[in-house]
């Protein structure tokens, strides 16, 4: 049900980005969802693959700092207010999220939201409990 994301620390440097992705790809580490946060100083990049544990140890045999995070994907309307219905349940529920990403795929009128929150098993059941659909862990790895 958890999904182990690897959040890379760049420095925020001209060409800084491509260097992790090359090192995934030499490996044949499939990215299923990306989302990047910077400040003037570093960056930090979070992916989920297909392979976490390997894209973990390909990067830091190549001197980044990677670091392993739980989160979960629910899935969600793709349509007008779809987030919304999803951002209300936690909302009400009194959860703070720390960030979030999404990304649509092959499931037609439905996108795949990414959630990361301080307390993850607090965040499963107040959505579980409001009808929202935790997609596997597995799903999200082999899109």
């Amino acid at each position: 049900m958890k999904i182990k994301q690897l959040s890379i620390f760049l420095q925020n440097r001209m060409g800084s980005l491509s260097k992790p992705l090359e090192v995934l790809s030499k490996n044949d580490i499939n990215i299923r969802a990306m989302c990047m946060a910077d400040t003037s100083e570093f960056g930090i990049l979070r992916l989920v693959v297909d392979n976490p544990e390997k894209g973990k140890e390909c990067l830091e045999k190549n001197s980044f700092l990677v670091k392993i995070t739980e989160i979960i994907g629910v899935e969600m309307n793709d349509t007008p207010g779809g987030l919304t219905t999803v951002l209300n349940v936690i909302k009400n529920n009194n959860i703070d999220l720390e960030y979030l990403y999404a990304f649509t795929h092959e499931k037609e009128g439905k996108a795949i939201l990414l959630l990361h929150s301080e307390d993850i098993d607090e965040l499963i059941t107040a959505l579980k409990e409001n009808g929202i659909t935790i997609v596997p862990s597995n799903e999200v790895y082999n899109l």
